[in-house]
């Protein structure tokens, strides 16, 4: 999935830890890592997370779509990821200064 093989195994190992430490058996350990890893995949990769405009598609699917539509290969080239909330500034206010001002003391 173009992840570093080193993270993955990172992942797996403190997946498995954290199953172990709750006394799951080893069998069971091993799907459920497997199923883990999946949903991982899915928050970490752009192209198998959901689709801003359409949460039902991966972005991969959004693509393959947009393919058609353009008659051509797509190729993410780069992204910009925005956090919730983020870019939103805060303006920082005085208030007793504001209220002077309303009042025509300022």
């Amino acid at each position: 999935a173009g992840l570093d093989p080193v993270v993955v195994n990172r992942e797996k190992d403190v997946m498995a830890d954290k199953y172990r430490q709750q006394g799951k058996p080893d069998a069971m350990i091993a799907k459920i890592v497997e199923s883990g890893l999946k949903t991982y995949y899915k928050e970490v990769t752009l192209l198998e997370q959901a689709f801003i405009h359409d949460s039902a598609k991966t972005v991969a699917q959004a693509v393959k779509e947009a393919e058609g539509k353009v008659g051509a290969p797509i190729k993410v080239a780069g992204f910009v990821r925005y956090a919730l909330g983020e870019g939103i500034e805060k303006q920082e206010s005085d208030f007793a200064a504001e209220v002077a001002a309303a009042a025509g003391q300022g």
